[in-house]
């Protein structure tokens, strides 16, 4: 019998806690329009998209190695820019005491059922911040879910930072072509 390997979108050997700006990408499963609807081309959240708003932003309160630049919660997904630049960072860099609203080891890197996850990488923030989404919405009775994983590019040089930034930035006025849109007839 054959097993189905699953693609890897990750660069083998690539060290993702190192200093970097990433690219992000989190959908919610089955892209169901959790976070709210487009209205006039601007987004209008819903409760679940405003703690998916209010959360992000407060990154960097719980990692202090990293900086956010622009992003936009979408109806059915997240799209930001992280930097990691732990030449800023003092102490962990992370929570310093292990609490609900910070689950993730401060002091070692970890095992999960993905493999071996450096606590200062791309995929424990990420993770951090879905995990505390989740939380706050099923203690407020909301119905809600993530996709399973996240879609994440280590952005190169400056010309691919700003081309993101834009493509953040208009991300709203092209909700009818967008390939996350699960009502665009187009795809």
């Amino acid at each position: 019998m054959k097993y189905k390997t699953q693609k890897q979108y990750r660069y083998k050997g690539y060290d993702y806690s190192q200093d970097g700006f990433y690219f992000v990408t989190i959908c919610t499963k089955n892209k169901e329009l959790f976070f709210g609807d487009i209205k006039n081309n601007k987004i209008e959240l819903s409760e679940i998209g405003k703690i998916a708003e209010k959360y992000w932003l407060e990154i960097p309160n719980h990692f202090s190695f990293v900086n956010l630049y622009e992003h936009i919660i979408m109806p059915n997904h997240v799209h930001g820019i992280i930097e990691i630049d732990k030449n800023k960072n003092v102490g962990t860099g992370q929570c310093p005491v292990p609490t609900r609203q910070c689950p993730v080891p401060t002091d070692m890197d970890y095992v999960s059922k993905f493999g071996n996850v450096k606590s200062e990488s791309i995929s424990t923030i990420i993770g951090s911040y879905k995990s505390i989404v989740t939380k706050i919405a099923n203690k407020n009775n909301i119905e809600f879910a993530w996709q399973s994983r996240f879609h994440d590019r280590i952005i190169r040089n400056e010309k691919e930072f700003n081309n993101i930034r834009n493509y953040i930035v208009n991300n709203v006025d092209k909700w009818e072509l967008d390939k996350n849109n699960k009502n665009n007839l187009y795809i």
